[in-house]
């Protein structure tokens, strides 16, 4: 974890009724006691937090994140951010808790801190930190074990968050292009992009086995337009050289085809992606 000043990183239930004491209940005569109790504590804990600097606040979260400790350390950066507002620190300590929200896989909470950061603070000498932690939350390479047991791709999990993960580290590269963050960003941004266009291209080979030729035409297309530079624009030519053929689209078909193989020569009608045996169509 960074500074501002170099880098960011990253009650008991009631008595019975019949326990009375001069006919009233047990609890009735119990419960004012606890409840100025627990008001007492209340109010000492938050005369503790006010009495205590905000730096040794961020000093103690720091060091129960080191040790592990990611709930402890989320509660007092969660307190840092209230009492020191509008300040570098504030803005330290909502990074810190995003990227321990990213770190204890709690994505939403993650997302809605770093999209407030984004919001909130467009000149922060850490917005470049902000857009590529983003990047990261939604960028997705490991699948778990039991994908890999079934061979499944992540080019056929849902993409939205890959494509919001794509445009994060996009906006850094843009607009931070000299960042520290950039160039893994633009390798980040590389590997999403193949993997968006293979979905596309899985998409429709699906579609073209089940004989919509239409819809296979189109994604087919999309992919060869949104991603022209990755290596699934074979394939997604080929698909469309089948799919005109079977539209009775000659002109169209025979266009593509020499497209196919004048880019791509000892590719012709590439084979699309291969089903796996857990898909069901």
């Amino acid at each position: 974890m960074m500074t501002l000043s170099t880098a960011f990183r990253p009650l008991q239930p009631l008595a019975p009724a019949s326990n009375r004491l001069h006919g009233r209940p047990v609890a009735s005569r119990i419960a004012p006691f606890v409840l100025v109790a627990m008001l007492a504590a209340c109010a000492s804990q938050a005369e503790k937090d006010a009495a205590t600097p905000v730096e040794k606040l961020y000093a103690d979260a720091m060091e129960d994140a080191e040790s592990g400790s990611y709930d402890r350390a989320i509660k007092q950066l969660d307190r840092i951010e209230g009492k020191a507002a509008g300040t570098l620190l504030a803005q330290q300590a909502q990074l810190e808790l995003a990227y321990l929200y990213w770190k204890t896989a709690d994505k939403v909470q993650a997302l809605a801190t770093l999209d407030r950061f984004i919001k909130l603070h467009t000149s922060s000498p850490a917005l470049d930190y902000a857009l590529y932690l983003r990047g990261l939350v939604n960028f997705a390479v490991d699948l778990g074990f039991m994908s890999s047991l079934a061979g499944q791709s992540v080019a056929e999990r849902d993409q939205q968050a890959a494509r919001e993960s794509y445009q994060s580290f996009r906006q850094l590269v843009d607009q931070f292009p000299n960042s520290r963050y950039a160039s893994d960003a633009a390798i980040r941004m590389d590997y999403t992009v193949n993997m968006l266009a293979e979905s596309e291209v899985r998409v429709a080979a699906y579609y073209l086995r089940r004989g919509a030729y239409v819809a296979a035409v189109n994604r087919a297309k999309q992919a060869v337009t949104e991603f022209p530079q990755t290596d699934s624009i074979p394939q997604a030519l080929a698909i469309m050289v089948v799919g005109y053929d079977k539209l009775g689209l000659p002109q169209l078909r025979d266009d593509t085809k020499r497209v196919l193989d004048t880019n791509f020569p000892g590719n012709s009608l590439a084979e699309a992606p291969k089903k796996n045996w857990w898909h069901l169509w």
